[in-house]
């Protein structure tokens, strides 16, 4: 077996009980071994998708029982996208949190830093769906640790309400588990999606049921609407470094859909057939015009990005809910812009609170604002899908992709408003931030009933922060500038996803192709 395989989810796993059991006490040394815990996961993750290129699906069985009798992790072009995406993702967040001082405002902040990014990682790279649902329990009580993380009345609320929300999903996903094991008798994906396509017609309601209970709740991981207002207050109250770690989270929901619904209830099964674009495109769309307007609406920059986050997830789930080949490449580049891109603007949304308050509304100037208005343009343009950035490629594969669609018609005009209203809505709020900041600055006599100012104590190391932030950019020019490259990987991952055959051979066969 290929050890390389269950070694993102074993590194974080080992390094976080390290650090709250031995180095605890001393900052310095956890801040170390974090980083290098995150260049080295980074390092695993590139080599997995190496292996990953030539379309071979790789298995490793844990405690060398086979499938379905054991539980098993499985390597192919999806999951290493995934893997990869997340530690890309983890190494600027983690130094952002170091530059900013946010690591030292609360307890144990890169001991559930690391658990956060188990459950990911295990999440995207499981093959068994009730190793699916502890890899949901592990990342949610470590991002309940990190949401709550230096405390406050408001933080604490905001947790509190996003961790019963989504134990009650919890609840939901064990009771979808338990009808489907009920009638196939197993909860491997691979053995699952086997017996599933030879279950005779009549025997298939509870299937069914299990089936909607499952879409139920990956629809609220990934935000989809009317299941998305748990999102905006959480993510907007929790440190937002967090919430920039956050933006893979929403993920992990669509991830889930593609995963169980091209492998296990696929277009070609007979008895769940139409079951999931039926509702799941119109409540996508809804999603993006919820996001968008929650945009034009927002007075706290927090808010701002948060409801841009629903909305990127709007535009993604269209793409989703096609369920073609098409639409999927377009899904998982759009994917990995969205990540970036909103992971960016809580990074500068951050740095605005830091140095000027929540509100957006006219404030004295700030520090370094013109490098931050620079990136939060630059996010702006991205979030908002314009050219040239890669936003705006990913919009366009979303839109020829649902080209052939009957809701075509309907699907651009969402698309198309929402991104123009974001525009706007963005292009608002940057206005009042630093604009219209440095015209009150003009004014010679401040009017008394102007908000007083607060204290704008530069981070203990503002070049690690700009760092961390360009680093992200620099993954959106990347994307950019190597579009055609990751347009055809995403290709080769949605072919390999609506050819389920070769993924239950490799899994049932121990690692064949």
């Amino acid at each position: 077996m290929n050890h390389l395989i269950i070694a993102p989810v074993v590194l974080p796993a080992m390094l976080a009980p390290f650090i709250i059991m031995v180095i605890r006490h001393h900052l310095d040394l956890q801040r170390v071994f974090s980083v290098a815990a995150s260049v080295l996961l980074l390092g695993i993750s590139f080599a997995l998708m190496g292996q990953s290129l030539g379309g071979e699906i790789q298995t490793y069985e844990l405690g060398d029982w086979p499938a379905p009798f054991g539980i098993v992790l499985v390597l192919d072009r999806l999951s290493a996208l995934m893997v990869l995406l997340t530690s890309v993702l983890a190494l600027p967040i983690v130094l952002y949190a170091i530059g900013s001082g946010w690591d030292k405002r609360g307890r144990h902040f890169h001991a559930l830093f690391h658990f956060q990014l188990m459950g990911v990682i295990g999440a995207f790279l499981t093959g068994d769906a009730f190793n699916l649902f502890v890899f949901f329990e592990v990342l949610l009580i470590a991002s309940y640790g990190l949401m709550t993380h230096a405390g406050g009345t408001r933080r604490l609320r905001a947790g509190v309400q996003y961790v019963v929300y989504n134990l009650l999903g919890s609840t939901l996903f064990l009771f979808a588990l338990g009808t489907l094991y009920a009638v196939t008798g197993t909860l491997n994906m691979a053995d699952l999606a086997a017996r599933v396509a030879e279950m005779p017609p009549e025997d298939t309601a509870l299937l069914r049921v299990g089936a909607v209970l499952l879409l139920l709740v990956f629809a609220v991981k990934a935000a989809l609407l009317p299941l998305h207002f748990w999102l905006p207050l959480s993510y907007a109250n929790a440190p937002l470094p967090i919430a920039a770690l956050f933006a893979i989270m929403t993920k992990v929901g669509a991830y889930s859909i593609l995963r169980m619904y091209t492998l296990v209830f696929g277009p070609e099964v007979a008895v769940t057939q139409g079951l999931v674009g039926e509702w799941l495109l119109p409540a996508a769309m809804l999603t993006l015009a919820a996001g968008a307007i929650g945009i034009l609406g927002s007075r706290d920059i927090g808010r701002l990005v948060a409801f841009a986050a629903v909305s990127s997830m709007g535009t993604l789930l269209i793409a989703v809910g096609l369920f073609t080949p098409a639409s999927t490449t377009a899904a998982l580049y759009y994917m990995v812009h969205s990540t970036f891109a909103t992971a960016l603007m809580f990074l500068v949304a951050d740095m605005v609170m830091e140095r000027r308050g929540p509100e957006i509304k006219p404030r004295t100037p700030m520090p370094q604002s013109g490098l931050i208005a620079s990136l939060f343009f630059v996010g702006a343009i991205a979030l908002a899908g314009m050219p040239p950035l890669s936003g705006f490629m990913g919009k366009l594969l979303v839109l020829q992709a649902s080209w052939p669609a009957p809701e075509r018609a309907a699907i651009w005009a969402v698309v198309l408003i929402g991104s123009f209203v974001t525009i706007v809505g963005l292009a608002r709020a940057g206005s009042l931030i630093f604009w219209k900041s440095h015209a009150i600055a003009a004014e010679p006599d401040p009017s008394p009933q102007d908000p007083p100012e607060i204290d704008t104590a530069p981070e203990p190391s503002p070049g690690l922060t700009f760092s961390a932030a360009f680093a992200l950019l620099a993954g959106l020019i990347a994307l950019t500038i190597f579009a055609g490259p990751a347009t055809e990987f995403a290709s080769a991952t949605a072919e390999q996803l609506f050819n389920p055959d070769h993924y239950i051979n490799a899994v049932l066969k121990g690692g064949e192709k």
